[in-house]
């Protein structure tokens, strides 16, 4: 009799827990409940992270390789913007509040795509003017091609003692794997309207001349980085910035030397520079965060970690098979 009640007792707590994930259903498809498996992003917060006092310095991170690109998990849901959308959203905020008396610019990357990292240090300049304050560069480990072009939006840029720079130039990478489908005997068959069409197929060289027209595009890129570089640090000529703009990477000690960047420091000494700078009694350093972001000073990230599978491609083969011109240090 026990047994036949224990049965009886369980086969009731499966119907009301059936019962329970069917109402349960039923709520979600109808619209009246809606469950995230992943969070979602939620809108920026202030936090500080270093000082007191009114007035404010606003951290702006620029960290990793430089795009537009948006984190999306793997159930699709987006949890992070890309670097333009998120520095555009920070600045937006950062307009709207009077406290702010500057930005300090943390920058930790390789560099990125050209447009994306025009883009960024073209918006850090207009906001600049907008709001009539001043910017400061700080590099970490690496401000590199990219990282450095948006750093000639700051007025002044600090480099840490073992930080690394410069790296001045432009690349872009194109496959060819015609040996290789040779070999497994594949061939494509191209209709195309023009001579030039599929200058960039990866199903073949490239003709000599074609290589020419390429070389333009990639010179025209650079020579607007040296001419953003010639803008912004009137110490040196045009002639030193292309002396300087051979690709090479530079140890701090080095880009003081040669007028690449304008003290070497940790991020508190800067903040003792801004502080002075400005003429402030007190500095209050802010950064911005989404919920879940936990910050306790000024060298927190505003990022999650991650896991960096590049070396798989050993830094040659593209992510994606699109050409992209890039203001990157490649080593």
């Amino acid at each position: 009799m026990k047994r036949v009640g224990c049965w009886g007792a369980s086969k009731c707590l499966i119907q009301v827990r059936y019962l329970g994930i069917s109402v349960l259903l039923m709520m979600v498809f109808s619209g009246c409940l809606s469950i995230n498996l992943t969070p979602k992003m939620g809108p920026l917060k202030e936090k500080t992270v270093s000082g007191t006092g009114g007035d404010k310095v606003l951290l702006v991170e620029i960290k990793g390789v430089i795009s537009n690109k948006k984190t999306v998990s793997s159930l699709g849901v987006e949890t992070q913007l890309g670097m333009v959308d998120r520095v555009r959203e920070i600045l937006k905020k950062a307009e709207q509040d009077d406290d702010v008396k500057a930005l300090m610019l943390r920058i930790d990357s390789p560099g990125g795509t050209v447009t994306a990292s025009d883009i960024i240090y073209h918006e850090i300049k207009l906001f600049k003017q907008r709001k009539n304050i001043k910017v400061y560069a700080v590099v970490m480990d690496l401000a590199a091609s990219g990282g450095y072009y948006i750093a000639q939006a700051a007025d002044r840029i600090f480099v840490h003692p073992t930080s690394l720079t410069g790296s001045i130039g432009v690349i872009a990478l194109k496959m060819n794997i015609k040996g290789l489908m040779d070999k497994i005997g594949v061939d494509f068959e191209v209709v195309k309207s023009g001579e030039h069409k599929d200058f960039l197929s990866p199903f073949r060289p490239m003709t000599e001349g074609e290589r020419k027209v390429f070389q333009e595009t990639i010179d025209s890129m650079h020579q607007r980085f040296v001419s953003t570089i010639e803008e912004n640090r009137k110490q040196l000529s045009r002639d030193e910035i292309n002396e300087l703009a051979d690709g090479r990477i530079y140890t701090s000690e080095q880009a003081l030397k040669a007028k690449l960047v304008d003290q070497i420091a940790y991020l508190d000494e800067v903040e003792d520079f801004i502080q002075k700078d400005l003429g402030l009694d007190a500095l209050r350093v802010v950064m911005y965060y989404r919920s879940g972001q936990y910050k306790s000073n000024i060298y927190s990230s505003t990022l999650p970690p991650s896991i960096n599978f590049n070396w798989i491609n050993l830094n040659f083969v593209p992510d994606t098979p699109e050409l992209n011109f890039m203001y990157l240090w490649m080593p």
